[in-house]
């Protein structure tokens, strides 16, 4: 064994050093973002300036980013009070508020009736699949898709996205809500009127500071082709699986999706006993959503795809990012693939 092997970037990307060299920056300005003198002052601007650059990676004004924990509070604050309908693909975080009641084939396309009070990912965390976006969206869920494909607010047509920090390489704790310009929403968090009265409580300036050194980095990044080469590596990976064995499923193949998503699927074995085998063995995979962990049931994105319980409870996502080499993907592919060989033997 040569070391971890991280492959579980859709769970959280790694830190990128952009982001904690901006991080640590932040750390010594010791004002407060709401106070009116040179070191609030100072803590203000850092805040400012994180928020162009989110905006600007995300194609949106800076006035319409709102600062929150995460994706999770973001979706909370765009679809609380709101009655959006959605389908059960949706990650938990937009499940919580709107109703499961859009239709999902069995490539994991969504049916919208009503674009106006529908919530929709751009895509899925699991399968990787990407989501056509209606004009009108309610509520886009750009939380997978942002840094990894080409995404603009202004043009998706929604008055509504969501996005975290850490899913680009940014700390964890940290992402923001999107609005559409003249769109008024109701403060969840009421309190000293931050974040132009959406989103009181004193920003984390830290976090915010590399949030925004993550979003410049990650599209860099995007526009220099990185993610292209990601998708090759990817694609080589599952011919190396499928090479060893054909009854694997690699779900989402052929339909358009992330380019660093393999959800593979061997009925039977199930996801959370690969996670634990492949973890043991010095990879870091995941057996879906990691914000669904030690939930000991199959994947309902899977389900709602229209596999049986067995099978959406034997997946296992590998999620990489350009930090990914190909020879520990390809050692990964090696133990893997004898580890399922050895299950199969032994349920023969």
């Amino acid at each position: 064994m040569t070391g971890r092997c991280y492959l579980d970037w859709n769970a959280s990307a790694p830190l990128r050093p952009e982001a904690r060299a901006a991080m640590l920056d932040a750390l010594s300005v010791a004002g407060n973002p709401s106070a009116i003198h040179a070191e609030g002052r100072a803590a203000r601007a850092i805040v400012e300036r994180a928020r162009a650059q989110v905006a600007t990676a995300l194609g949106a004004d800076a006035a319409d980013i709102v600062f929150t924990s995460g994706a999770t509070e973001a979706a909370a604050l765009a679809a609380a009070g709101m009655s959006l309908d959605c389908a059960p693909v949706e990650h938990e975080a937009i499940l919580a508020w709107c109703r499961a009641a859009l239709g999902v084939d069995n490539t994991g396309a969504v049916a919208v009736t009503d674009p106006s009070c529908t919530a929709l990912q751009a895509a899925n965390s699991e399968t990787g699949v990407l989501q056509d976006l209606p004009e009108g969206l309610a509520l886009v869920d750009a939380t997978q898709a942002f840094g990894k494909i080409p995404f603009a607010f202004d043009w998706s047509g929604a008055r509504m996205a969501i996005v975290s920090a850490h899913k680009i390489g940014g700390p964890k704790g940290v992402g923001a809500l999107v609005l559409r310009r003249g769109l008024d929403i109701e403060a969840r968090i009421r309190g000293g009127g931050q974040e132009m009265g959406r989103r009181s409580g004193t920003e984390n300036v830290a976090a915010i500071a590399g949030f925004g050194a993550a979003a410049e980095a990650a599209t860099r990044d995007l526009d220099a082709g990185t993610m292209k080469n990601v998708a090759a590596l990817r694609d080589r990976f599952e011919t190396w699986v499928a090479d060893r064995d054909e009854m694997t499923i690699c779900v989402g193949k052929g339909a358009r999706r992330l380019p660093n998503t393999s959800l593979l699927v061997t009925p039977g074995w199930r996801g959370e006993t690969q996670v634990m085998q492949m973890d043991l063995r010095g990879f870091a995979v995941s057996a879906g959503s990691a914000c669904a962990s030690g939930k000991l049931r199959g994947s309902g994105t899977l389900s709602a795809m229209g596999f049986d319980e067995a099978t959406a409870g034997s997946a296992l996502r590998v999620s990489i990012g350009p930090e990914t080499r190909e020879d520990d993907l390809a050692r990964f592919a090696e133990v893997w693939c004898a580890a399922r060989d050895k299950h199969r033997a032994r349920a023969a």
